[in-house]
């Protein structure tokens, strides 16, 4: 048996339970009781009353037993037994347990056997006609009474009980009570869905403000609808959206004017057709400079923001276990462990952005090590499609702008093959050849392929030539549709220096 089936259950349905639990135990326990109590109390009242009725008729009814004259106590037990309807019979037997008087009352019936018997005793009173001097008495009254001798039984006086009565009385005494305690349980059962809505409403709005970041919307208003730990998580998240969000903007504005500028630089660059070569080159380098400075502001702002909006998750994580512990305490420490997961996934992703903006691989090992650490990347990551590297030659001496265009020029024909080609085997072959002084790079794919007569080139293709171009090299493409491509690239080395 899963005895922790109420984790699956929302921290409203939790809170409802919670709160009804104790309330359904103490509404069953005092149904129960007071049934109870009902039925012991007519048990109760019926023998009191009949002990005491039997033990009064005893006592009354000894001179009709013993004189035989039976009509005066037959109609006082008559009339006995038409006035209490909880009497259900009353007999009178003599010493040898004959009947003498048998009233029966005819409506009330009987629901249990329940009788009471007293014995009617003969008693004999002892009178002293003289005082303590011998004289006898001729006037006044004794301040004792005389006393009184039990002797012999001469009778029984048997009264039988109907509980009929009584509990028709008790049974609408527990309705009434079995009414008011069922009123107070759906009272209760209100209460709890208005303590439980009251709670569930602040978190669904809190767990969509968090999709709508989750998502890219930065400008996300949650107002505070409540206090306690909800009412700062509430806080927190508000507080959290406008940080992000302003990061966020800065960063737009930053790329925005800057990639303008570029823009701008570049087409006046294209405008000199004799210069051309050297500002695709000189652009190429801002670009590469430009992105090393938008990673090192990703690195330091946003990142910077992303730890800080960690940091208060962990806060609140913190403050929720310093209070009382229960289940909305840990739908709250729940909802703080996410929002510290999402802050992490924001912060690997600003990572990768910044791997691709500056290849850091590129500076520690050199083109040799981050073409060779590209591909193990793209292999591991890629299962669909298996890469290989070759090389041949010491790329140790490669200038530090060539070394990048051949970077960025085998990254984006590997992207290409990702996206276009679907291919399921790619290579790399890149040879240094001290002969003429150039780096040949090959890239060859099995996939789709194309038409390279009839193909328009794509931006990939197009930054690829303009690469190319601004280092004075040549490159092919090669391809036929369903029979893979291969893209050849020729790079001087001496026109780096």
């Amino acid at each position: 048996m899963n005895l922790r089936f109420w984790q699956s259950w929302s921290i409203g349905t939790r809170m409802a339970f919670i709160t009804m639990l104790p309330v359904v135990f103490l509404f069953s326990s005092f149904v129960g009781y007071s049934w109870y109590s009902h039925r012991a109390q007519v048990a109760l009242e019926l023998e009191e009353r009949g002990r005491i009725l039997a033990k009064a008729l005893a006592e009354t009814s000894e001179y009709n037993v013993i004189s035989g004259n039976l009509s005066d106590l037959r109609l006082t037990i008559n009339g006995l037994v038409q006035s209490d309807k909880s009497i259900h019979r009353i007999d009178v037997v003599d010493a040898n347990q004959k009947g003498a008087i048998n009233v029966t009352s005819q409506g009330s019936p009987i629901g249990e056997d329940r009788f009471y018997e007293a014995p009617i005793k003969k008693q004999m009173i002892w009178i002293n006609l003289f005082s303590d001097n011998g004289v006898p008495h001729v006037s006044g009254s004794s301040d004792t009474k005389p006393t009184t001798v039990p002797t012999e039984v001469v009778g029984y006086v048997r009264v039988t009980m109907s509980p009929t009565n009584m509990l028709h009385k008790q049974a609408r005494r527990f309705q009434v009570e079995l009414a008011m305690a069922a009123l107070a349980l759906v009272v209760s059962g209100a209460l709890a869905y208005v303590l439980a809505r009251s709670l569930t409403i602040p978190l669904k709005s809190s767990i969509g403000a968090l999709r709508e970041i989750r998502g890219g919307n930065y400008q996300v208003a949650l107002p505070v609808t409540t206090g306690g730990e909800v009412g700062e998580l509430q806080e927190s998240i508000t507080e959290m959206s406008v940080a992000l969000g302003r990061s966020r903007q800065d960063l737009e504005n930053k790329v925005a004017e800057r990639t303008k500028d570029l823009v701008e630089s570049r087409n006046e660059a294209l405008k000199a057709d004799a210069d051309k070569r050297k500002l695709i080159q000189k652009v190429n380098s801002i670009v590469e400079d430009e992105r090393k400075s938008i990673a090192i502001e990703i690195h330091d702002e946003l990142n910077a923001s992303l730890i800080a909006a960690r940091l208060e998750s962990q806060s609140i994580l913190h403050l929720a276990g310093k209070v009382e512990q229960g289940p909305m305490i840990d739908e709250i420490k729940q909802k703080s462990q996410a929002i510290t997961k999402l802050t992490l996934d924001l912060y690997a992703s600003g990572r990768r952005l910044v791997r691709r903006l500056r290849p850091e691989v590129l500076d520690m090992l050199g083109l040799h090590g981050a073409v060779e650490e590209m591909i193990r990347h793209y292999d591991a990551s890629h299962p669909e499609c298996h890469f290989q590297f070759h090389s041949d030659g010491d790329f140790s001496g490669l200038e530090s702008e060539l070394a990048i265009s051949a970077y960025r020029i085998v990254q984006e024909a590997l992207s290409n093959v990702l996206k276009h080609a679907g291919a399921t085997h790619a290579q790399v072959a890149m040879t240094l050849s001290e002969q003429d002084d150039t780096l040949h790079i090959e890239i060859a794919d099995d996939g789709a392929g194309f038409s390279t007569a009839s193909a328009s080139s794509g931006i990939g293709i197009i930054g690829m030539r303009e690469r190319v171009y601004a280092l004075g090299g040549t490159i092919d493409f090669s391809s036929e549709p369903d029979k893979g491509t291969v893209v050849g690239i020729a790079l001087p080395i001496a026109q780096t220096a």
